[in-house]
């Protein structure tokens, strides 16, 4: 009886801090050549219930969204208890298969994780870790401003990268666009970084906590740069 509560608590506090959706973000690999990375999100509509699904293709090299690479849709139908969503995303792969086929994507091909925020762990604006692989030190910095108020809030970031050889040179990388705000961003925060399969990029998964209707909901965006 008191594990029944304790969980019933758990969920209660976890819907009042979000009372809008968590999208589910799944890497969907990149292509053999690592030109483009490919990743989507899953999810129930909190406002609706029905099932949504967004598939996003991005240009490495470039950092931006590729020509036709961007894939969203919201499924008119109702699920049945228990079940995440996840469906929707295999759907809209399916319906858009000849639209993305030219990427090539290979979705055993995720690339190499080097940071991971663990879900419960505190986020981290300050980054830095070694890759023996690469030989090399990465120190990451996370500046983010926050406009507005709490009912029309918007937010802008960007990351500073200052990588480190195994010769002691250091190359500084500024990703993102630091004055650009985004409409009803709360605040930002690093879920992931990995190297593309070939070695000579960084992706940076960025999480977004937006204000949506009643509360915060959770998405994911995805920044890239190519090292020197």
């Amino acid at each position: 009886m008191k594990r029944n509560v304790l969980v019933l608590i758990l969920l209660l506090c976890t819907l009042s801090v979000f009372a809008g959706d968590v999208a589910d973000y799944v890497n969907l690999g990149f292509s053999d050549d690592s030109k483009y990375f490919m990743f989507g999100l899953y999810g129930i509509d909190y406002k609706s219930s029905n099932p949504y699904a967004d598939i996003y293709t991005i240009d490495v090299n470039g950092n931006k969204f590729a020509d036709k690479g961007v894939c969203t849709k919201v499924y008119n139908i109702d699920l049945q208890v228990g079940q995440d969503g996840s469906g929707a995303l295999y759907n809209l792969l399916e319906e858009n298969f000849n639209q993305l086929k030219p990427f090539k994507i290979n979705h055993l091909n995720k690339g190499r994780i080097v940071y991971l925020l663990i879900n419960g762990d505190a986020p981290k604006d300050i980054l830095e870790f070694r890759d023996f692989q690469n030989n090399g030190k990465y120190h990451v910095a996370l500046t983010q401003q926050r406009f507005g108020n709490d009912k029309k809030p918007s937010a802008s970031f960007h990351i500073q990268l200052t990588v480190t050889d195994s010769s002691s040179k250091t190359t500084v990388y500024t990703i993102g666009l630091p004055d650009y705000k985004r409409t009803d961003v709360l605040k930002y925060r690093i879920k992931q970084v990995m190297f593309a399969p070939d070695e000579k990029s960084l992706v940076f998964v960025v999480e977004k906590e937006i204000l949506d209707g009643a509360g915060p909901s959770i998405r994911y965006m995805v920044e890239t740069v190519k090292l020197k």
